[in-house]
């Protein structure tokens, strides 16, 4: 009987242990986020799309951007943010599309999510500009299985003034070829960009924007 008991008890911890384990795998879920381009003529480099923690952002409006989104903003390197938000365990996950995405246009990429990493940023650079970005800031992802829909204005990072000299603009194959990122200052804080005036080499009929630039829906999905 008392082998019985331990038999049964064993095999008891067993199905636990297997249920849950099922369980955990059919709790395996993701957001797929759709990023659109309604401007005229500015491009968004690759985009970043980050889940994360409730309480991440990266950045606030009126403050100055850390060097990691100033890198992103100049020149559209995602790099430097994504390592860091995935090495200091702020980030579960963070993907970047594999290109530009053109006027018009659209690009859906998914990142894995939990219980605790409900969370979602994204983030690009729009050229030709010294430093335009738009980005979703650290919202919560939809519940269940439904979808959120939200739109980004065009930010200023503050780390570079607006010249739109194109010998300060990266962007092949686009308008400029300039440098990307530089360590020289600008404004000095995040605020809502003014857009293309046409005071250096850019055309304001050409690539100025009226806010928002983008919109990007968010919706849970199962990814097992």
């Amino acid at each position: 009987m008392k082998i019985m008991k331990k038999i049964f008890s064993t095999g008891l911890i067993l199905s636990v242990s297997l249920l849950a384990n099922m369980a955990s795998a059919d709790d395996r879920h993701g957001f797929e986020v759709t990023v659109t381009n309604i401007t005229k003529g500015e491009v968004f480099t690759p985009i970043m799309v980050a889940s994360h923690r409730h309480g991440v952002k990266l950045f606030e409006i009126g403050e100055p951007v850390d060097q990691d989104l100033e890198t992103l903003a100049e020149s559209g390197n995602t790099q430097p943010l994504s390592t860091s938000l995935l090495t200091s365990g702020l980030a579960l996950d963070v993907v970047t599309a594999e290109g530009p995405l053109l006027p018009g246009n659209t690009v859906t990429l998914r990142v894995e999510t939990n219980k605790r990493n409900t969370h979602v940023s994204v983030a690009s650079m729009l050229v030709p500009s010294n430093d335009a970005f738009f980005a979703v800031n650290g919202i919560h992802g939809p519940r269940g299985y439904k979808t959120k829909t939200v739109y980004s204005p065009a930010y200023d990072a503050g780390s570079e003034i607006n010249d739109e000299l194109c010998a300060n603009i990266p962007g092949p194959p686009f308008a400029c070829t300039g440098e990307g990122f530089n360590a020289e200052s600008g404004e000095g804080y995040v605020y809502i960009h003014p857009g293309i005036q046409g005071n250096g080499d850019l055309d304001s009929a050409t690539y100025d924007w009226n806010n928002p630039v983008a919109k990007i829906t968010i919706k849970r999905i199962k990814t097992n």
